[in-house]
């Protein structure tokens, strides 16, 4: 089904950060490309952009902007996303979703090419990426359940402001400015840009990413609960989180523990597991202070994996640190990775 000449590609909410770096993401993976089309809000609309020294045009998203698209990229936010995407999915494009708008829909695939590409046969034109910490971790997790079981999650995560998109970088920088000139710092974005109160993030933790739910839990957490079940098909599987952010540009981590089905599994047989995992680096060399860490995952596409060890008492229980580009593997390169996917089975 592949098309000779390559396809034509859209990518809605390219201005955002997001969509800057799927665009790059086609580039860099040489994407067979056979017609771009830049799509944006109508503020952003008629601005131009150069890519590979070639000038285009953004377009405002409508409807129509979706006319002989083949696969359509989408991370401009849920409203457009539930607006746009039937759109795009009507007119025969292939959307792949960076937002949550419908992540947990049942009849769309939410899909993380190492864990379950086949889930993309099942796709009725739109195809979900999953939230971005979630994605790092089912990279990580998914040798170990295929190989010991997996029975029980609990994961803190460490998450950069890059996540709560390209205001919350600028803020942290004015912020940490501001502390540094024995200046107030000024708070306007996190923990969520549309709530009541928001904390500075320079010099912080803030142990809040989304709204609170009625359970305790935030929408984030719910995220990386729910949606790990269904890429993993286990719905009976316990995951439990907490979702901080810290003042972190770019590159998300995770404390992750986790307890095996099988009895007598060492720390020693998951590290080979996973030092030979796709899409996984291993980083764990204690004694010489080696292990995953943001400042030097950005700009890749891979999950790092490091401080493999196994639980004091618990003998099923394991713990290890997680470390991911939230940029790429959590958003951007997922996303393309998934139109490989496609290519790869012959779907598109």
């Amino acid at each position: 089904m592949k098309k000779q000449n390559g396809y034509h590609v859209a990518v809605v909410g390219a201005t955002g950060a997001v969509g800057q770096q799927m665009i790059q993401t086609l580039m860099n993976r040489n994407f067979p490309i056979e017609k771009l089309t830049l799509l944006s809000s109508a503020r952003s609309a008629g601005t131009t952009k150069v890519i590979n020294g070639k000038e285009y045009t953004i377009q405002e998203a409508k409807p129509e902007s979706f006319e002989g698209v083949d696969i359509a990229l989408f991370s401009a936010g849920g409203s457009v996303s539930k607006e746009l995407a039937p759109e795009a999915a009507k007119r025969g494009a292939i959307v792949v979703d960076n937002t949550s708008a419908f992540r947990m829909a049942e009849n769309i695939p939410l899909v993380v090419p190492e864990v379950n590409e086949e889930d993309l046969h099942k796709h009725n034109n739109i195809i979900a990426n999953p939230n971005c910490s979630t994605i790092q971790m089912v990279v990580a997790l998914e040798p170990v359940r295929k190989k010991y079981g997996l029975k029980k999650i609990i994961v803190s995560t460490y998450q950069a402001v890059s996540g709560a998109g390209a205001v919350a970088i600028e803020e942290l920088r004015a912020q940490t400015k501001a502390i540094a000139n024995g200046e107030k710092p000024e708070a306007n974005i996190l923990p969520v840009k549309s709530g009541e109160k928001h904390y500075q993030i320079a010099y912080n933790a803030i142990p809040q990413i989304d709204k609170f739910e009625e359970n305790g839990f935030t929408f984030e957490e719910m995220k990386m609960i729910n949606e790990t079940k269904k890429i993993m098909h286990m719905p009976e599987l316990q995951v439990s989180a907490t979702c901080v952010r810290l003042p972190v540009e770019t590159g998300h981590s995770e404390s992750v523990y986790f307890e095996v089905e099988q009895d007598g599994v060492s720390a020693e047989e998951i590290k080979a597991l996973l030092k030979d995992a796709p899409g996984v680096v291993l980083q764990d060399d204690p004694a010489n202070q080696v292990y995953p860490m943001p400042a030097n995952c950005v700009g890749s596409n891979d999950v790092f994996v490091g401080r493999i060890r196994k639980d004091l008492d618990e003998s099923r229980g394991f713990h290890m640190w997680v470390v991911s580009d939230n940029l790429l593997k959590g958003a951007a390169w997922n996303s393309v990775q998934i139109a490989e996917s496609l290519m790869k089975l012959d779907i598109i």
